[in-house]
């Protein structure tokens, strides 16, 4: 079956009214689009908003009942939404993906399904909570719904900020663009929507929906076109929402005659196994729980975070790459999990995560290396990362055993 666009434009070239006919405005317009749809859009109702009334039967009279009809496309009718009096280059729309820490957004034109623009931003949320519990838990603050108000207002304004970032690199006017399409995880969803996800962390675990219906993205403070719908990806469940979906169907795993594997890490992260025949997942936190939430030294991805870590067993030196490549300050998850691999490979941490006390065995050069690095300190061992000379704080980066401790729980 082919896929229909969200929005499309129709040519509409209607004969003026007379005192022979008269047909009103806007079921002139009526008339004249639903004479040119074929199935399966000819089945469905077609409206105009009460808010587009005024706006486009005025455009309609202007081009002399002759232009483009926009219309949205809903799964149970059409909605004409704006009115054109020449053809337009482009029909904008924008893809938003809704992560926890940061926003990822692609500008399409739905005439030609080209990207006209791509961005990122950070997700303002961050400020009230680096991670999902924080954010249900700060939803709660005060029992008056001020703290989920404070959430969605935070969300919100960073797509706006987001969406004008985009628009302003094709000289588009952002109420132009039509339609928003989201994936995010089942949480982020009910934030921007502004509906309470207090029961997604409390058994049995339900969210208060899971596939909600199309919403005008000028309801929930949205700066895009007034008629703008915001169609949000399904979820299917308080921990597997429409970013894994959107994953699932991008990589065509669903699809799929072989058994393959979807890994998807960011703030949470979700894996997917599964054929055409079948499909399984589980989740769990990653991001600041690899982070602020497993070692002292841990941090978001930022400046100054070591990124990577090297550890030459030729050389026995240890290479340290950090965000920006400025002093470190922290560890960021992709380094937390560098360096515990590389500790294990250099026979420093055993299976079970825990330093090694015995190397009289190995080279001498590896000796010095651990004499170095592998410290005593007040009673508990930890590796020097990077010694306080270099280091971009007033203390050395460092991984304790309670770190690993946490990390291998």
């Amino acid at each position: 079956m082919k896929t229909l666009p969200l929005v499309t434009i129709i040519e509409v070239q209607a004969t003026a009214p007379s005192l022979h006919d008269n047909t009103a405005d806007l079921d002139r317009l009526k008339n004249g689009v639903r004479a040119l749809l074929s199935r399966p859009l000819s089945e469905r109702n077609l409206c105009i908003p009460y808010k587009c009334m005024g706006r486009v039967a005025a455009a309609f009279r202007a081009g002399g009942f002759r232009g483009y009809a926009v219309l949205s496309i809903l799964p149970w009718q059409l909605d004409i939404i704006d009115f054109l009096p020449e053809k337009t280059d482009y029909l904008p729309a924008l893809a938003l993906d809704l992560g926890t820490t940061h926003l990822e957004a692609t500008l399409v034109d739905l005439l030609t399904g080209k990207t006209l623009a791509h961005g990122h931003t950070v997700n303002r949320q961050i400020e009230f909570g680096t991670d999902i519990l924080s954010r249900i838990h700060f939803a709660e603050r005060g029992g008056d719904g001020s703290g989920l108000e404070l959430l969605q207002r935070a969300i919100v304004e960073s797509i706006n900020e987001l969406a004008g970032e985009l628009v302003s690199q094709v000289d588009i006017p952002v109420q132009e663009v039509y339609a928003l399409a989201v994936s995010g995880n089942t949480t982020m969803v009910h934030l921007l929507l502004g509906i309470n996800p207090y029961h997604i962390c409390r058994e049995p675990y339900i969210p208060l929906v899971n596939d909600p219906d199309p919403v005008l993205s000028s309801e929930i403070g949205l700066e895009l076109h007034p008629q703008a719908l915001a169609w949000v990806l399904p979820s299917i469940g308080s921990y597997f929402g429409g970013d894994l979906i959107s994953g699932i169907l991008a990589s065509g795993l669903d699809q799929a005659e072989h058994t393959s594997m979807l890994i998807d890490v960011g703030t949470n992260a979700e894996v997917v196994l599964g054929n055409r025949e079948w499909l399984i997942a589980c989740a769990g936190a990653a991001g600041p729980a690899l982070e602020g939430g497993v070692a002292k030294m841990g941090m978001r991805a930022g400046a100054g975070a070591v990124e990577h870590v090297k550890i030459d067993h030729d050389s026995w030196q240890l290479k340290v790459q950090t965000i920006d490549n400025v002093p470190a300050v922290g560890i960021c998850g992709s380094g937390l999990i560098d360096l515990v691999a590389e500790l294990y490979l250099a026979r420093i941490v055993d299976l079970r995560g825990k330093f090694q006390d015995e190397f009289t065995g190995q080279p001498p050069e590896q000796r010095a290396f651990v004499r170095e690095h592998l410290v005593d300190l007040a009673g508990e061992k930890a590796f020097i990362v990077i010694p306080l000379e270099e280091s971009g704080t007033d203390a050395p980066v460092l991984l304790t055993q309670i770190d690993l401790d946490a990390m291998m729980r």
